[in-house]
């Protein structure tokens, strides 16, 4: 079965992701105010910025994964029962490597 669909998703995603976690880490290494009420209206915003940077990376490597199974054609088995994941949960998450079962703790 092809995944073209489900594989430019993954890469759409993939770039928007590395341009926002490009963004963020720019944002994190700008030069700082000098002004103490400004800097700690700063570094609340960088607790922000870092934890959305940590989001971005862990869904980087569920695509990585993703593409990787896609790649060794094991994409669509779910990692954990090692049954089908139905097309329609695919599409719509195409990183997941979990049927709609195990997601939910099945």
């Amino acid at each position: 079965m092809s995944h073209h669909a489900e594989k430019l998703k993954l890469l759409g995603r993939l770039r928007e992701l590395g341009g926002r976690l490009d963004d963020i880490e720019d944002a994190l290494e700008s030069e700082h105010s000098r002004d103490w009420e400004e800097q700690a209206v700063e570094r609340e915003g960088e607790e922000v910025l870092e934890r959305l940077g940590e989001a971005g990376q862990a869904e980087v490597a569920r695509i990585r994964a993703a593409l990787q199974r896609m790649a060794d054609g094991s994409y669509g088995v779910c990692v954990r029962c090692g049954g089908q994941i139905v097309p329609a949960r695919l599409m719509a998450l195409p990183e997941t490597a979990l049927c709609a079962g195990c997601a939910s703790g099945g």
